[in-house]
């Protein structure tokens, strides 16, 4: 049997990192993540995804205010009516809480964000994300492997025209996700997630899969 490789420990490892250092990120290791990204599947292979590297100030200010308005209208309160998810000790979920404020106090202050975004002439569908969001997994997993911190956040999605007029997107480009990417404060670490026994059937829904 073939041996894993670093891969799987960088999957097994790749914490969402949400208290991010405000320290300068080269442009070679954006550009190596940027690579990772387009290598991603995407439907029909069109590659219709485009990529914002946004370091100005002033326009991620922009866009955090609207951050912090969906975290005060629905965020924040959802956390705090929530039981922990599955796989997630009580405390674990407090910390995780806690840094997702720190994020929203300082999403600004992260170096640079990658906004993943689609050029399209129709309204989305459920199949859309499969061209982008493929691509944010890879770009994660190479910021992972260089010893960089990020999260998926589609957050400001909330307010989603306003977020995409502060960014500057032009019609019909829309933006799916932003990647904020800087060196991380803490620790990468084992994920808290489900068994796959807990997630996974055989052939009928419900029928457990004898493997996991």
């Amino acid at each position: 049997m073939t041996e894993p490789t670093e891969l799987f420990e960088v999957m097994a490892t790749n914490r969402a990192m949400r208290r991010l250092k405000p320290d300068p990120v080269p442009d070679e290791l954006i550009r190596r993540i940027l690579e990772a990204g387009v290598c991603a599947p995407n439907g029909a292979n069109r590659q219709t995804w485009r990529f914002l590297v946004l370091k100005e100030r002033s326009r991620k200010e922009a866009v955090a205010a609207l951050y912090k308005r969906a975290f005060d209208e629905v965020v924040g309160p959802m956390y705090a009516r929530s039981e922990p998810p599955p796989g997630v000790a009580p405390e674990r979920y407090a910390a995780q809480h806690r840094a997702v404020e720190y994020l929203t106090e300082h999403f600004a202050d992260a170096p640079v964000w990658i906004v993943a975004c689609l050029e399209e002439t129709a309204p989305p569908t459920r199949m859309s994300g499969a061209s982008i969001y493929p691509a944010c997994q890879n770009m994660l997993l190479a910021a992972r492997a260089l010893g960089l911190g990020s999260t998926l956040t589609t957050r400001h999605l909330l307010h989603g025209a306003e977020a995409d007029a502060a960014l500057g997107l032009p019609d019909g480009v829309r933006s799916y996700a932003i990647l904020p990417i800087g060196w991380p404060m803490g620790r990468f670490g084992p994920l808290g997630r489900r068994p796959v026994a807990e997630v996974t059937y055989l052939d009928d829904w419900g029928n457990p899969y004898p493997a996991a």
